[in-house]
């Protein structure tokens, strides 16, 4: 009897309706309140707000709400520029005021970094570029109803469904409405329900891998060669095996520092953010102090991101990255660039890689850019080389707070931390650190 009893209580407390105040933001920039002293998560409010709610969700230890009503707004409450944010899933932030998303994301860092015993940061000066028509590249989503119609767009709020979207202010103005010259040419399809997603990409044209399920014919390529004439873009077809071209190709490339230019494929990860990218380079330099004497390792350097221009500057690079196609297009760019001093290896950086021939060099500085698990592996094994510097450019602060703490461990300190919001509008943040031992 008792378990039937708590069952209902349980499910009598879902649709309830009741006042709450925004006590404050958690670490996904969502509201927090208490109820029946026990936490309640509310998308899209404000510390210090009043708002009216309804549960939606019912745990054990924690409950989701939604808005039914702001009675009090925060003053930092703004309106979303974009009419799809309060379905869409790829903004956190558009109801914060700008320049609150920077003290939001830097008290983000500070506590994760408090929570691995590291306090008293050396915060530098955030790297901002404009909020919105940032983003160079992006991935749509596609899906069919029943009926066949489909729908292009991007996940809504914790569900698969697509929000329809018409136009998105975060995109590169070129592409920004994008999304209705492609369901034209994918409605138009004669065979249906064919293609899986769709992948963006403004560097120096408009290019667009298409991910197709079924082979096309004649009739389809016939289509979307006409709308990639009339709306000027090159088009590629990933069958899931291979990437094909399926028009005309430009090389894709974007330019960095020193009329660096780097050559891509439509599959290799690139920034998002373009001026970012090179305000993000230019800072690594600035900070790592570098002279033509020194020898700087860059780990998990991708297609020379870093490298090439860390290489303009000194005696040598050895650039590691654990994909051999980024190691080949690597090389490549350096080639493109006339740039000798800097080689490029394959290795797995999550591995045992202190036996390789490269890491027996003695280098002066070191330079990451691991993806979002982080790099403890790498970071546990750069401890034992003892090198003077090294440069952490992290894209999720949980890994970095934890890497970081095992760097402070074995005597490195912290000298300069700041900000890098690549991913404005969103709750991801962006962090650059410099370790002297």
């Amino acid at each position: 009897m008792a378990n039937i009893f708590q069952a209902n209580k349980k499910k009598q407390s879902l649709g309830q309706v009741v006042n709450v105040k925004i006590e404050r933001l958690d670490l996904n920039g969502c509201g927090v309140s208490r109820l029946k002293n026990k936490p309640v998560f509310i998308d899209q409010t404000l510390p210090n707000e009043s708002v009216t709610i309804k549960i939606i969700e019912q745990k054990n230890k924690y409950s989701r709400a939604k808005v039914i009503e702001i009675i009090e707004a925060s003053e930092n409450r703004v309106e979303p520029e974009c009419r799809h944010y309060r379905l869409c899933g790829g903004c956190d932030l558009q109801h914060l005021s700008f320049s609150e998303h920077l003290v939001f994301k830097q008290n983000k860092v500070s506590d994760l970094f408090e929570r691995n015993d590291i306090q008293n940061l050396p915060w530098q000066n955030s790297m901002v570029s404009e909020p919105w028509h940032y983003r160079r590249k992006a991935r749509i989503g596609v899906q069919y109803d029943k009926q066949g119609q489909v729908t292009l767009g991007f996940r809504q709020k914790a569900t698969n469904q697509l929000t329809a979207i018409k136009n998105c202010p975060v995109l590169d103005e070129q592409i920004s409405s994008i999304f209705t010259p492609l369901k034209k040419v994918i409605s138009e399809l004669s065979i249906s329900r064919s293609v899986g997603h769709i992948e963006v990409t403004v560097t120096n044209q408009i290019t667009i891998v298409i991910r197709q399920l079924k082979k096309l014919n004649k009739a389809d390529i016939f289509h979307w060669i006409s709308a990639a004439e009339i709306n000027h873009w090159q088009l590629f077809i990933d069958d899931g095996e291979k990437v094909m071209p399926l028009t005309d190709i430009k090389p894709l490339t974007y330019t960095l520092l020193n009329k660096l230019e780097l050559t891509f494929a439509p599959q290799d990860f690139i920034q998002i953010n373009h001026q970012i990218n090179l305000e993000m380079v230019q800072q690594s330099l600035a900070w790592l102090s570098l002279t033509e004497t020194d020898v700087v390792l860059d780990l998990f350097c991708g297609l020379g991101n870093f490298s090439l221009s860390l290489a303009q500057q000194v005696k040598q690079v050895v650039g590691i990255e654990g994909i051999q196609t980024m190691v080949d297009r690597a090389t490549i760019n350096a080639n493109n660039n006339q740039i000798t001093n800097c080689q490029f290896y394959q290795a797995d950086l999550n591995a045992n890689w202190l036996s390789k021939n490269w890491a027996s060099i003695n280098f002066d500085k070191v330079l990451l850019d691991p993806a979002r698990a982080g790099a403890l592996e790498a970071v546990e094994q750069l401890v034992t080389l003892s090198i003077p510097t090294i440069l952490y450019v992290s894209c999720d602060p949980t890994s970095l707070a934890r890497d970081a703490q095992c760097l402070t461990k074995h005597g490195y300190k912290i000298e300069k931390i700041g900000l890098i919001d690549m991913f404005s509008q969103t709750k991801h943040v962006e962090t650059m650190v410099l370790f002297s031992r």
